[in-house]
């Protein structure tokens, strides 16, 4: 079965950083792709950045390019998302998720789900 575990969150000052861990395990092939969403109070879940097992190829919603960075260290089954110059408007429970096949940004088309940690950017 495939398990996810998010963590990292915690409270920061807008323009520091933080980073974000995702332990994956159950997966039998390189074909999924693992996504990070976040979810703020009143907002629909958004997706942020996701990373594809083949291939490394990443995605980044325009919100957040050239701030966070995704990548993944195989050997440890693990996916950062490592984010810097943090904004207020990035406060929310961030969420990592995976999905077989391609990338894709809607939240809904993933299949396994980590619990959420709480990110959040005081001005």
């Amino acid at each position: 079965e495939v398990q996810l575990v998010a963590s990292g969150g915690g409270l920061v000052q807008a323009g520091g950083s933080l980073r974000l861990s995702c332990a994956a395990s159950g997966f039998i092939s390189d074909d999924y792709v693992i996504g990070w969403f976040r979810q703020a109070p009143g907002k629909e879940r958004e997706g942020v950045s996701c990373i594809s097992g083949s291939d490394s190829s990443t995605y980044y919603a325009d919100s957040v390019k050239g701030r966070f960075t995704i990548s993944s260290d195989n050997a440890k089954n693990t996916v950062y998302l490592q984010m810097n110059s943090l904004k207020p408007e990035d406060t929310a429970v961030y969420y990592c998720a995976t999905r077989r096949g391609i990338q894709a940004q809607n939240p809904k088309t993933y299949d396994y789900w980590g619990q959420g940690t709480q990110v959040t950017v005081s001005s």
